[in-house]
């Protein structure tokens, strides 16, 4: 596995990085846990020191930060300055809240003869954290944030293709006060992966990436008898019945699916539409793709940027030909792309039926499909009829309605008239292929933690 730094909108190779030796991996489990011991006692006040530095650095390193995002894999400036803040605000967030999240919780117990009985919520120790490429220091915070507020520390392993962003946030952790081990970055190979689960001293594994990736990482922790959460695929479902606002409903659309490109797992990949604002909806949704602008993610006019590699795009292109084999019908925008860097034309998907494969894939770029619905129930039914079940969304003019669907909804999150967001204080997390646990808020601080029951009973008190 290659470690190599390539901007995809150039095509220039920037650094290429070793990958580590087994005595690298043993010093850095060594030293994560001499970290761990050191850190795991110190109060939330002096945690919280730590982790406002981290958040201040951001932003005062916001734009270098931003500028390597860019570099890596080619997401555009607004957007890489847009990921560096929310960074910094999810730091903020358990600098807040860490103390009254993990505060002791006193049972209500059914007979009094049991005592006095709380649950404390201890951190564990060294948590593996195996992060995608799409968003490279979002994905690293979005672990790195609590499990540093309840007390672990964290061995790193980044995806291949952005060594350069996985060397700068360990960096900033270093410069935040964190003690030397408290964030190490590995260049680790898979091999080396199953060994440090191995580790008694490393008590969980944290995964954001493929379905593939997540079967084998999570067979390797069970069988080394060690907790998993998965945060893996996702195939969105964009609802839109027939009171929704369609100008606007639109618009979000088209944002919601070419963000980051459309390599994004929360992207609205499935665009449901009921009949009677089906034809309408499909015309603006075209019009709105084909304003796209196609460039140099470091042009602030540009709104599609390149995909993170050739090989990425050369696997969208080769999906979308394989769905139109099956009887898809795909409709390009026509806009103007660059002739050099790992672009890929928008397009739209129609007449993807059930029998097509494609119908329960995830395309991981600026690729649409657009259902027909005939009606709401039948919307409902083409949500739920996937193998994900990660983020969805509900357009309607009635949101009190809009809630009463998305309950229907299979999925992990939706929203109401908005697409599937990432945010600081709301927990991310999905159901099915789309994997298990969750990160962010009380929920994803909890997940790597011992919750110890401490019952008081009286001497004499019955067995």
């Amino acid at each position: 596995m290659a470690y190599v730094s390539k901007n995809p909108y150039t095509g220039e190779v920037l650094k290429a990085f070793s990958e580590a030796t087994d005595a690298e991996v043993a010093a850095a489990i060594d030293n994560a846990h001499q970290a761990f011991l050191n850190w795991k006692d110190r109060p939330f006040s002096d945690r919280g020191v730590v982790l406002q530095r981290a958040a201040d650095l951001l932003r005062e390193r916001a734009h270098d930060y931003a500028r390597l995002l860019t570099l890596e894999m080619g997401k555009i400036t607004a957007e890489a300055l847009g990921e560096i803040e929310i960074c910094a605000r999810m730091f903020e967030y358990y600098v807040k809240y860490a103390e009254t999240l993990l505060a002791p919780e006193k049972l209500i117990v059914a007979d009094p003869t049991e005592g006095e009985a709380v649950i404390l919520h201890e951190p564990l120790g060294i948590i593996l954290a195996i992060e995608p490429w799409n968003f490279p220091f979002y994905q690293i915070a979005r672990i790195v944030a609590p499990q540093l507020a309840a007390g672990n520390v964290i061995l790193l392993k980044h995806a291949s293709n952005v060594p350069q962003c996985a060397e700068a946030f360990g960096q900033l952790m270093l410069d935040a006060g964190l003690p030397a081990g408290g964030v190490k970055n590995l260049f680790a190979t898979r091999d080396q992966i199953e060994a440090i689960l191995n580790d008694h001293r490393v008590h969980g594994v944290a995964l954001t990436g493929s379905e593939g990736a997540g079967a084998t990482v999570a067979s390797q922790a069970g069988k080394a008898l060690k907790k998993s959460t998965l945060e893996l695929g996702g195939a969105d479902a964009f609802v839109v019945l027939a009171d929704a606002e369609l100008e606007k409903t639109v618009e979000w659309a088209v944002l919601g699916r070419h963000w980051n490109a459309g390599q994004v797992c929360v992207s609205s990949k499935r665009m449901i539409v009921v009949d009677s604002v089906y034809d309408a909806f499909l015309r603006r949704y075209t019009e709105g793709v084909a304003k796209l602008k196609a460039g140099d993610p470091f042009d602030p006019s540009t709104t599609l940027a390149p995909l993170s590699s050739q090989g990425a795009a050369d696997e969208i292109r080769d999906k979308v030909r394989e769905a139109i084999a099956h009887g898809a019908t795909a409709t390009e925008a026509g806009i103007d792309l660059p002739n050099h860097g790992a672009f890929v034309q928008p397009t739209i998907l129609t007449d993807v039926s059930p029998d097509n494969p494609a119908y329960y894939w995830e395309f991981f770029g600026p690729v649409s499909m657009v259902f027909r619905a005939k009606d709401e129930d039948d919307a409902v039914r083409i949500a739920n009829d996937s193998p994900f079940g990660l983020g969805g969304s509900v357009f309607t003019a009635d949101t009190k309605h809009g809630a009463e669907v998305a309950k229907r909804i299979s999925t992990g999150m939706v929203y109401i008239n908005h697409p599937t967001m990432a945010k600081a204080d709301l927990p991310f997390g999905g159901v099915r292929r789309s994997g298990y646990g969750r990160e962010l808020t009380g929920l994803g601080i909890k997940e790597f933690v011992n919750h110890k029951l401490i019952d008081v009973v009286d001497i004499d008190a019955p067995f």
